[in-house]
């Protein structure tokens, strides 16, 4: 292997890699990262068996090659480096990767790429194609909702659902469930769900920053696996093992009736959920909303929001709903996951749907129909 490229996009390329990198050492060859001439180009690839993400960038080859090398080492050495180009050479057998740039030198002892696990790669399945925007969008609503504990593995993950021109992503932990759905940019000829880890549409998530072209989804149920490819200025492949279980038909968990429905300015709720959530770590993290409907048939209303601790002392903050339909509401919340619903929605009216005080809570923005977010109630004395 001998080539020339950028310290910048080597720097870039490394590190969107190095996400998929291992930090256990179980298996030591998956805490290196693979580079690989493939076209032109220089091909970095890294797993840590569950998930795995390649990228390509430019490069002047002048022989063909491949190698590993520990992937901590090299990504610390290469952002070290003035902003000018790479040298990269490898003798033939000799297991020993030379860098230089500028004044700087370095050998890096790597392995064979033999002793790589393989990359694994999805060229069949279903398809699909989203805006980044909305695949990106969909992801920071629902991702934060599934459960962090392996105590039910089907419920770290998301699942996935296509059909028509739409999907859908919903995630749960067993206290709150959240739902959004979205347009593909061309509609799928099979109907499909599978269950993608929680921690993979992280990394997609962040991957999609400032992307402008569609992100190509290709699921294979029957190899267990899925595939993001994200392209534009550089094409990035992750593959990701899919969870295997039955996801839960949550549909039935969504209440379709609400005995109080009150629409709020949502900045004005965050703030004073956020007040109210100082008071309540010392309080069991628990926010009480009391939905109180205007004087003599007035649609406007207010939510008097509170929190108390008995060492610490008490708070109720008041905020004026736009309108309300239906009588008093009482409910209360864990803190975070009242501040988690409320901070992922953003701007805008956000609405807010109770039945009774031990009934879920439904949020949903006021703008479109495409979210919806179930909260469990806590259990106090009013």
């Amino acid at each position: 292997m001998k080539l020339i490229c950028s310290q910048e996009n080597l720097n870039r390329g490394l590190g969107i890699v190095g996400r998929a990198v291992s930090n256990r050492s179980t298996l030591p060859i998956t805490q290196n990262v693979l580079l690989s001439t493939d076209h032109s180009m220089l091909k970095l690839s890294a797993t840590n068996l569950e998930i795995a993400m390649t990228t390509w960038i430019g490069a002047m080859v002048e022989e063909e090659g491949t190698i590993t090398v520990p992937a901590r080492l090299l990504t610390e050495f290469v952002s070290s480096l003035p902003s000018k180009n790479i040298q990269i050479e490898l003798e033939m057998g000799s297991g020993v990767l030379k860098l230089s740039c500028g004044l700087s030198k370095a050998t890096i002892h790597g392995a064979d790429a033999s002793e790589f696990p393989p990359i694994p790669t999805v060229d069949d399945g279903v398809s699909a194609s989203v805006a980044p925007p909305i695949l990106k969008a969909a992801i920071n609503r629902v991702v934060f909702a599934a459960a962090t504990e392996e105590s039910r593995p089907v419920l770290t993950g998301v699942e996935l659902k296509l059909g028509g021109d739409k999907f859908s992503l919903a995630a749960a932990d067993g206290f709150r469930l959240a739902v959004q759905h979205g347009a593909l940019n061309a509609s799928v000829d099979t109907n499909m769900k599978v269950i993608v880890p929680a921690r993979t549409l992280n990394e997609i998530g962040r991957l999609l920053g400032d992307q402008d072209e569609p992100v190509e989804i290709m699921m294979s149920p029957a190899k267990g696996q899925v595939l993001f490819r994200v392209t534009g200025s550089q094409t990035i492949e992750t593959v990701s093992q899919l969870l295997q279980g039955s996801f839960p038909n949550y549909e039935q968990l969504i209440p379709q009736t609400y005995e109080t429905r009150a629409v709020f300015d949502l900045p004005a709720l965050l703030r004073a959920a956020r007040t109210a959530a100082i008071f309540a770590r010392d309080g069991s993290n628990i926010i009480r909303l009391h939905v109180v409907p205007g004087e003599n048939g007035d649609a406007n209303g207010k939510v008097i929001i509170s929190a108390k601790s008995e060492e610490v002392g008490d708070n109720e903050d008041e905020v004026e709903s736009e309108t309300i339909e239906g009588g008093e509401g009482k409910i209360a919340f864990n803190s975070r996951y009242l501040l988690d619903v409320l901070s992922v929605l953003e701007r805008g009216k956000v609405a807010l749907e109770t039945t009774t005080s031990s009934s879920p809570g439904v949020f949903k923005p006021t703008d479109s129909e495409d979210y919806i977010h179930v909260v469990m109630p806590m259990f106090v004395q009013w």
